[in-house]
């Protein structure tokens, strides 16, 4: 009887000890869910992109410039433009730029002050939006610095663009296709006409073509020399 239950007692604890290790052995082939090799290879390689820089936003001078003024009209309530004019950049096209800045003058503050409105994008690109600049000192009996009235603006910059297109700048422009054209509004005192220069270089003093607009008829003045 007690070989017996000897014998039983053996074969219970064989059966134990059995079911322990084959416990075991499974326990130690299983990943726990949040192992490193239970990530996607996908999301391991997975690495940020850059994101893809946004187009500039672009401007005709004369809808810059109504942005401008009224930031201009804050300063001082008198303000009136003197000059305006655009800052070529890549992307600029027909007679639009992504970068406008204007002069007011203020005669009760005797002082002339720039306004920058930006849309440009990049790098190197300044702050979107309008932006007030230096000041200077004004003098309302120089003929240099002649205001003039927004009512002379009928012609756009990119109808003066079109004008100086037919009249030399579209063959400058075949030659050198990468060339950005600038644009200067100023008044012509001597003449008491509002002009636009079209100016096909980064500067006007190493300018292939300047061109004259009159920016209240849009016809085509001439080529300044």
């Amino acid at each position: 009887m007690l070989d017996r239950l000897s014998l039983q007692s053996q074969r219970f604890a064989f059966a134990v000890i059995l079911a322990a290790v084959i416990a075991v052995q499974g326990c130690s082939s299983e990943k726990p869910a949040d192992s490193a090799d239970s990530k996607p290879k996908a999301a391991e390689s997975a690495k940020p992109q850059p994101k893809a820089e946004s187009a500039p936003q672009l401007q005709t001078g004369r809808e810059a410039f109504q942005k401008v003024y009224a930031s201009a009209r804050i300063w001082a309530p008198d303000a009136q433009p003197l000059t305006l004019e655009s800052q070529a950049r890549k992307g600029d096209k027909d007679g639009q730029a992504a970068l406008w800045s204007a002069q007011f003058a203020s005669a009760s503050k005797r002082s002339i002050r720039t306004f920058q409105w930006s849309g440009a994008t990049g790098e190197d690109a300044p702050e979107q939006g309008i932006s007030p600049g230096k000041i200077d000192v004004y003098s309302p009996e120089n003929a240099s610095t002649q205001p003039f009235s927004l009512n002379f603006l009928k012609t756009d910059s990119d109808k003066a663009f079109e004008v100086a297109q037919k009249h030399g700048g579209a063959n400058v422009m075949k030659k050198n296709p990468t060339l950005v054209p600038k644009f200067r509004l100023w008044f012509d005192r001597p003449h008491s006409r509002l002009l636009w220069k079209v100016i096909y270089g980064a500067s006007e003093d190493d300018a292939k073509l300047k061109l004259l607009v009159d920016a209240s008829s849009g016809t085509f003045v001439g080529i300044e020399k």
